[in-house]
């Protein structure tokens, strides 16, 4: 298993620099496999939509065809998938930050109650408190 860091992840989706853009392809697509996956860890995942959302002005919609296309890839595996699933349905249905969410899931997943936040659109997420 490779992983793949998030500067090739946006180039193989966003192809804008000819060069990085195919090298990232051919990379991804020659050593990525069934057999053996490329693998993406949260941070990655959290700093690509970040890149693609600030960086491209790729809208909520795109973002979740992207993501739902790595989780439904057989040569890419993502880090905690499930959680990341159940993220990206926050993300899309609650109008929380794809990060906000998928922090809150985790910490929740690893025994939390809730996270603290000051952040006012996350706390609106169940997975988070707003500290007073």
């Amino acid at each position: 298993m490779i992983g793949l860091d998030t500067n090739v992840l946006v180039r193989y989706v966003v192809a804008d620099d000819p060069g990085q853009s195919q090298r990232a392809a051919r990379f991804i697509e020659s050593r990525c496999t069934k057999d053996d996956p490329g693998f993406v860890d949260r941070v990655a995942l959290c700093e690509m939509v970040w890149v693609l959302t600030r960086g491209y002005g790729y809208e909520r919609d795109d973002i979740v065809r992207v993501v739902e296309a790595l989780l439904a890839s057989t040569d890419i595996v993502l880090e905690d998938h499930q959680s990341v699933r159940q993220a990206l349905h926050a993300f899309e249905r609650d109008a929380v930050g794809f990060a906000d969410a998928l922090i809150g899931l985790v910490n929740r997943e690893r025994g939390c109650d809730a996270t603290a936040t000051f952040d006012r659109r996350a706390a609106r997420f169940d997975a988070f408190i707003a500290v007073p």
